[in-house]
């Protein structure tokens, strides 16, 4: 930690004499807000004409640009609201807070959307898509509840990794290397149902950024993604009553003023209720089963004055499942966010924030003897401290530190109320980071942005690591004690972030982009959809943290006025110290997890293609990715490298939207994508009283299932809206897997009832068609 505060002070001692050299400059400073509801605006746009150069506003609405002494024209832009034009005098710092208010004209309906309309040629990240969750609720889902992850899926390079699975994987990667982040807390498990749905409630999410590749800086733990997941503040000006009710679930949303135009809380809940229809059986063992989840999210925030500002933002969320008081399994995520947002001066701002995350779940049967219990829990308890520096018009630098206590429990188990000798060993460990990072523009046409994080990880005990002898067939050969408080294992090493933006003109621009990543913290599964009882395990002794190199390269281009976007990205991604497991592997409640785990390299590589409409009564998106994910082990598949599960080379996507009226849209998706990568029994032979298969050693994921696709269609009604009139509502018609293709979830192989040597194969669907209809409200 010692390091990390000489990195800091370096920091603050470079932006102080930075300062000193730039005094004969003034700075314009402020927030931009939603004049309706008091929301802040993340990445709405600050240009000054005299310059022909602006800036855009943090993930806390605040902005800063430093300017000589003179008079300027000020635009205030954000898409979906009118444009704000100021003239300011500049002979001092000034703060400038500016309201915008909601354009009058219906927008085309689009799920993911720039925040200004060049900014996908502007920026410098490479693999960057926003999520507008306004516009969520017109694409169509399934059983009708919108859905963040799932319009994630529909991005280049971004697949599911089976048919409705709310999970994803990210340019090869697997998808426990996606970074998950709900106001800056860590979300383990992002699924419900299963994974059939998500745990992020649109109602309560005010933006969300995918980051595939190109990540920050000031973020690091996962190799593949980063996925930026903020919560609405809340209505400061009025209260307001919004909610849904669909065929499965509801939703009900409230918010409004603490204290007007100062702070603003927003409440927002769900509850799905299957269980519900269930108990209506007349079957007596159906009426006994559980199936439902629900979640709250809480957010309130206050601006104690000009300089500063705190938040607290919460979330809970459960999903149950069970037979009568036989068997229940009960698992979810809890997340606790504190910030505190202070302005030292015009040009320097900070947050500091406080972050709990606890994932657990729950395994249990009351009624039969004996009594079993099962509880396991994953628990981060940490702080971030981050800074921006706004230098002038050309430098944004950002730096802060991390830390982050790891307090793993694979499983404590109970048998009629007594410690059980399953129970595996708790681990222990602390995650830090320090960061440095620098947004520069040379000239009118190059942008860079460069950065440098340092990471380091440190197991402690109590403690017990099992000694695994690879060239005894992994058996485990000695055990070491650890005692309380007593580190034992280390791991740290850079991670450089380098990012280009070379504008060709004002409607193109060729970029490119290289980043290391390490991984610490990884999961332990056999299925590719995961479950609610995977395990996460930290680097040690044995377990090297996970490294992952990317390069990339694309070429932006817009036509007709910003109103059509294409875009063509390159990638190449190389990763060591993968994980699988071997054949079989024992992963639950097991206390020699090592012994389990087989290490090799992987990469990945691929082009992504990317054409949106922004305008006009047609409007959406064709995504297509053309990839290959290779994973290589010395112990798997007899040293061969083979395809990964989520291998799937060809992927495209259609969304298309159609404004019928101005009360109604239409709008339909089309998913395609190669078979899921399988493997194949070569023969099968009897033994005892079983027909058993046998895998030809080399074969591992050679055959794939037959390829995917399905059609979404979807009709959005809005209600005719009175001037005045303060209800809004919508009627939302849905139909998931239109043509009802039976796609195939996976293959089982069973002997011929009439012939033992006769095997035949079965194809699992998971969904038909299935129609869907949501009523929205708003008052």
């Amino acid at each position: 930690m010692k390091n990390y505060i000489k990195l800091l002070a370096a920091a603050i001692l470079f932006i102080t004499t930075a300062q000193l050299h730039a005094q004969e400059r003034y700075t314009m400073s402020g927030y931009l807000k939603d004049k309706k509801t008091g929301e802040t605006l993340i990445g709405a746009t600050i240009y000054i004409k005299e310059i022909k150069h602006g800036v855009v506003t943090n993930p806390y609405g605040f902005f800063s640009i430093s300017l000589p002494k003179g008079e300027y024209s000020v635009d205030f832009t954000f898409v979906g609201y009118d444009k704000l034009s100021q003239r300011v005098k500049l002979t001092s710092n000034t703060t400038l807070n500016a309201e915008l208010e909601s354009s009058s004209v219906q927008l085309e309906s689009v799920v993911v959307s720039s925040k200004k309309k060049d900014e996908n040629v502007s920026r410098t990240q490479l693999g960057m898509a926003k999520i507008d969750s306004k516009k969520l609720s017109s694409l169509p889902v399934l059983m009708g509840e919108s859905d963040i992850m799932k319009s994630i899926q529909l991005m280049p390079g971004v697949q599911a990794p089976v048919e409705g699975s709310s999970g994803f994987t990210v340019r090869g990667g697997s998808s426990d290397q996606n970074l998950i982040l709900l106001d800056e807390a860590p979300v383990y498990n992002a699924s419900h149902l299963l994974g059939f749905f998500s745990v992020f409630n649109t109602d309560a999410i005010k933006d969300a950024t995918l980051y595939k590749g190109d990540i920050p800086a000031a973020h690091g733990g996962r190799l593949s993604s980063l996925l930026d997941i903020r919560m609405k503040d809340g209505n400061s000006k009025d209260y307001h009553l919004s909610g849904g009710i669909g065929l499965i679930s509801s939703r009900l949303t409230v918010e409004g003023p603490i204290k007007k135009d100062k702070g603003s809380f927003i409440v927002s809940a769900r509850r799905t209720y299957a269980d519900m229809f269930l108990a209506l059986s007349s079957d007596s063992s159906i009426r006994k089963n559980k199936l439902y989840f629900y979640d709250v999210n809480v957010k309130g925030n206050y601006t104690i004055n000009d300089n500063n500002r705190v938040f607290v933002s919460a979330y809970f969320g459960r999903d149950v499942t069970g037979y009568g008081n036989d068997f229940s399994m009960k698992w979810g995520n809890a997340t606790l966010t504190t910030r505190w947002n202070h302005v030292f001066n015009s040009r320097l701002f900070s947050n500091f924030t406080v972050i709990y995350s606890n994932y657990q779940y729950n395994l249990e049967n009351s009624d039969t003897k004996p009594e079993f219990k099962w509880r396991s829990n994953l628990q981060d308890i940490g702080f971030k401290y981050d800074f921006s520096f706004y230098q002038g018009t050309s430098n944004t630098i950002k730096f802060g530190v991390s830390s982050t206590l790891h307090y793993i429990e694979p499983g404590k188990v109970t048998v009629d109320g007594k410690s059980s000798s399953f129970n595996a060993t708790d681990k222990r460990a602390v995650e830090n980071g320090v960061y440095v990072s620098n947004e520069q523009k040379i000239g009118d046409k190059l942008t860079l942005n460069y950065g440098l994080r340092f990471s380091s990880f440190h197991n402690f005990g109590p403690a017990t690591v099992y000694v695994v002898d690879k060239n005894k067939g992994f058996a485990v050969t000695d055990t070491i004690t650890y005692g309380k408080n007593n580190f034992y294992n280390s791991s740290f090493g850079f991670e450089p972030r380098f990012s280009a933006n070379y504008r060709i003109n004002d409607n193109s621009s060729v970029k490119a982009a290289y980043s290391r990543t390490r991984q610490y913290l990884q999961l332990a599964s056999n299925s590719s959809a995961g479950s609610p009882l995977d395990i996460w395990f930290p680097a040690s002794q044995y377990v090297e943290p996970q490294i992952s190199d990317q390069v990339g390269v694309g070429y932006f281009r817009n036509f007709m006025d910003n109103s059509l976007e294409f875009s063509v990205e390159g990638f190449y991604k190389w990763m060591q110290n993968q994980i699988d497991f071997k054949d079989n592997a024992d992963l639950l409640l097991n206390d020699q997890l090592e012994k389990e785990l087989r290490f090799g390299k992987a990469r990945s590589y691929g082009v992504e293609f990317f054409v949106r409409k922004n305008t006009g009564n047609l409007t959406g998106w064709v995504s297509y990715t053309l990839s290959k994910a290779i994973r290589k082990f010395p112990d798997i598949n007899a040293g061969k490298s083979y395809n990964a599960n989520y291998d799937h080379p060809n992927n495209l996507n259609v969304v298309l939207t159609y404004k019928i009226s101005p009360r109604t849209d239409f709008t339909a998706s089309w998913v395609y994508y190669s078979g899921t990568p399988i493997t194949y029994p070569a023969m099968r032979f009897n033994y005892g009283n079983s027909n058993l298969p046998y895998y030809e050693p080399g074969t591992k994921n050679s055959w794939r299932l037959p390829d995917y696709h399905r059609l979404d269609l979807s009709l959005t009604v809005r209600n005719k809206r009175k001037p005045g009139q303060r209800w809004e509502s919508e009627w939302n018609f849905a139909v998931y897997n239109a043509y009802n293709r039976a796609n195939a979830y996976s293959v089982y192989f069973e002997t011929d009832k009439n012939d033992s040597k006769k095997i035949n194969t079965y194809k699992m669907v998971m969904f038909p068609i299935i129609p869907s209809v949501t009523y929205n409200f708003k008052f």
